[in-house]
């Protein structure tokens, strides 16, 4: 029962829409029929501005950190905590409320990621944003800052498992959001493959060919 109440809990609050409620506030368009067609910051960034994707990734930040939370809160159980994670990431992706056509569910990760990393791990979340910013400087691809982010919070979550820092349960965290993520990122990757992946500061592929 707890177990279901975490799963649809983490999913319907993953799959508030944010980048599709901004665009529709902003400019009263669909982010989605932009870019990328995805809905997080990136393509945000790309079509409406920084101040439109500020918004969107703290939005999809909180999505994932605040059933993580509520789950710590009430139950106080690592199972509850990375089935709403997991879930939260999933909705984000996939979300109800539109269509099913999301992000890709890294901001929604970071943020489920903080509120499992809560002190004394929270060196944990840090570490993964020096990663992908290092990525970021270095190859002006937010796809590679992503991947690489992800990569890193994966093996780190490992391990702090190993050494006692996190529950175990929290390896399906590390594992369903790290495999959600990079597969979510296919597209990218082939495009960097091709050379015709955009760096940070130019114009994004047509949806249609995402």
């Amino acid at each position: 029962m707890i177990a279901a109440l975490m799963l649809v809990g983490g999913y319907l609050l993953g799959s508030i829409p944010s980048g599709l409620i901004v665009s529709r506030v902003y400019r009263g368009v669909d982010v989605r029929d932009q870019g990328s067609g995805k809905t997080g910051f990136t393509n945000t960034l790309r079509s409406l501005g920084l101040g439109a994707a500020i918004v969107v990734l703290l939005a999809d930040i909180a999505k994932g950190a605040a059933p993580v939370l509520i789950a710590r809160a009430v139950f106080d159980d690592p199972w509850a905590a990375t089935l709403t994670g997991v879930a939260a990431v999933i909705g984000h992706t996939f979300p109800v409320f539109a269509n099913f056509r999301g992000g890709r569910g890294v901001a929604t990760a970071f943020g489920a990621l903080l509120a499992i990393a809560l002190w004394p791990s929270l060196w944990l979340a840090l570490a993964v944003l020096v990663a992908g910013g290092a990525a970021l400087a270095i190859t002006r691809y937010v796809s590679v800052m992503s991947m690489t982010a992800t990569a890193v919070a994966f093996v780190l979550i490992v391990v702090s498992v190993l050494v006692g820092w996190l529950a175990p349960h929290y390896l399906l965290f590390g594992a369903a959001a790290t495999l959600a993520i990079e597969l979510n990122h296919l597209p990218n990757m082939r495009r960097l493959l091709r050379g015709v992946e955009p760096k940070l500061g130019q114009g994004g592929a047509s949806s249609a060919g995402s």
